[in-house]
């Protein structure tokens, strides 16, 4: 593998100017595929997400768009699953189907998968930055000793075809572009958010190969004896909030979050916060946005006192509107949000909240328009 510092992708050199020509074996790999992870028979939304990424990838390519289905033979979530596939830009999809599947186990889901991937031969791997989809991604990658690139924020192909993968490193300080140049497939993992959901259409399901996992329950150590469901948890849903409200060191002192609250409970939001205010213990690990904490998509996310490092910034760059408000004219925030104050958060928090509940009826949410409706209005 091999890491080259950069902005932009673009920016990044692949496979000729390092010098290095594909190994022979690997030349006849082709086609990207995307690893649809299943939730209790429910494809994970990240998955999705990476179809239409992968669809992208593979019209640069010139080669077919692949969704890899392991389930239960019973075929629960596992047709609903290649209907999915294919109504988000699937050309193929690749299925393994066996009880051994029924729950996740890493040894049958690593066989499946690595099985798979020698018999046909793809030169792009992707999976979701899940628990699962970690566990499964790093198990492979060992298997076919080959490279993998972890929580993903840009994806794209060079001028020879090779996958070049964009991450945070040094502590979220640097953006990184990862090359795998002597082994395929080249795997990465993308956190859900990360990517734009693609726009589902109706489409009759094409061609689906099917695979036999060769393997037997007395080869794996790991049981399933229960599965326990945490719909119950109290944990926060910010990946999924269309609007967040987000705190940084700016606020001072952990007292001073109040003034967040307030504005998300009068706009009907989720409150967030930077890493710092975590590793201070001012708020729970379940509320941190950022390369190591949540990725979100909000339709409106306003950031009161964070400076906007590299970190956090990959964590929110993909909302539709962002309001920063920080005393720091030269905050590097001010870099990439869509509307910057230079103020107090102290003072400008109460300010706003007050105005917008002047403006809403009680205990109502505001409605956040798309951003391509906030540009029609401007």
């Amino acid at each position: 593998m091999v890491a080259r510092k950069n902005e932009t992708t673009a920016n990044a050199v692949g496979r000729a100017s390092s010098g290095k020509k594909l190994l022979k074996c690997f030349e006849d790999h082709r086609h990207v595929w995307v690893f649809m992870e299943l939730e209790r028979g429910n494809v994970h939304p990240v998955s999705i997400e990476l179809l239409g990424e992968g669809r992208r990838l593979a019209d640069k390519l010139g080669v077919q768009l692949a969704g890899v289905i392991l389930g239960s033979s019973e075929g629960v979530g596992t047709k609903p699953a290649i209907e999915e596939a294919f109504a988000y830009g699937a050309d193929v999809a690749y299925l393994v189907e066996s009880p051994l599947l029924d729950n996740y186990r890493n040894a049958p889901f690593t066989k499946a998968l690595t099985d798979l991937v020698t018999t046909h031969k793809p030169e792009i791997l992707l999976l979701g930055a899940t628990t699962l989809g970690r566990d499964l991604a790093g198990a492979v990658a060992t298997t076919l000793q080959t490279g993998l690139t972890a929580d993903c924020t840009e994806l794209d192909v060079d001028g020879d075809g090779s996958l070049a993968a964009t991450r945070p490193t040094f502590g979220g300080s640097l953006l990184c572009t990862i090359y795998t140049l002597n082994s395929r497939p080249q795997m990465a993992t993308v956190r859900s958010r990360v990517m734009a959901t693609p726009q589902r259409v109706d489409k009759p399901i094409g061609r689906v190969i099917q695979h036999q996992l060769l393997m037997v329950e007395e080869e794996i150590v790991t049981k399933v004896l229960a599965f326990l469901c945490n719909s119950g948890s109290e944990q926060s849903d910010l990946a999924n909030s269309d609007i967040v409200v987000g705190g940084g060191l700016g606020l001072g002192t952990a007292g001073n979050l109040q003034y967040l609250r307030n504005l998300a409970t009068t706009i009907g939001g989720g409150v967030g916060c930077s890493r710092p205010l975590v590793q201070k213990g001012w708020m729970p690990a379940d509320r941190q946005i950022g390369q190591s904490g949540h990725t979100i998509r909000p339709k409106l996310y306003i950031a009161a006192g964070i400076s906007g490092a590299v970190q956090h910034r990959v964590g929110v760059e993909g909302a539709d509107l962002i309001v920063a408000i920080n005393l720091d004219q030269n905050a590097p925030i001010f870099d990439f949000a869509h509307i910057g104050v230079v103020a107090c958060a102290l003072e400008f928090l109460p300010a706003l909240t007050e105005a917008f509940a002047k403006r809403m009826p009680p205990h109502n949410s505001i409605k956040v328009m798309d951003r391509g409706r906030l540009d029609d209005q401007e």
